[in-house]
C-alpha cells in the first residue's frame, strides 16, 4: 500500500497528557490496600489472643471482627481503585482510528 505524502502517523495517537493523576490514584489505592491488609492482620491477631495490636479498639472479639471486616473492605476498595486507574491509564494509549477501518470480527 502506497503511503501518501500527507500521511502523518502521529495523528493516529492522541496527544499525551500527564499521567500524574492516574499515578497518584494508583498510589493512594495501594496505600488503601496495604492499610486493609494490616488492619485485617491486626484483627486476626486479636482473635488469636494478642489484643495489644490496636489497644482498646479490638480488645473484645466483637471489636476484632469489626476490625477484620473494615480491613477486608479497605483491601477490596484499594484493589478495585487500583484496577480502575490501571484500566484508564492503559486506555489512554489506544489509537484514534475510525471504527470502519478496523477489522471485522464476525
Amino acid at each position: 500500500m502506497k503511503i501518501s505524502d500527507g500521511f502523518d502517523a502521529r495523528r493516529l495517537r492522541p496527544k499525551g497528557q500527564s499521567n500524574w493523576r492516574m499515578r497518584i490514584g494508583a498510589a493512594i489505592s495501594a496505600i488503601l490496600a496495604t492499610a486493609g491488609v494490616l488492619l485485617a492482620m491486626a484483627g486476626v491477631a486479636s482473635l488469636i489472643g494478642h489484643p495489644a495490636a490496636l489497644g482498646e479498639l479490638n480488645a473484645s472479639p466483637a471489636g476484632a471482627i469489626v476490625t477484620i471486616v473494615i480491613g477486608l473492605l479497605l483491601l477490596y476498595l484499594g484493589v478495585w481503585f487500583w484496577r480502575r486507574s490501571r484500566r484508564r491509564r492503559r486506555r489512554a494509549g489506544e489509537l484514534n482510528m475510525s471504527p470502519h477501518l478496523m477489522k471485522k470480527h464476525d
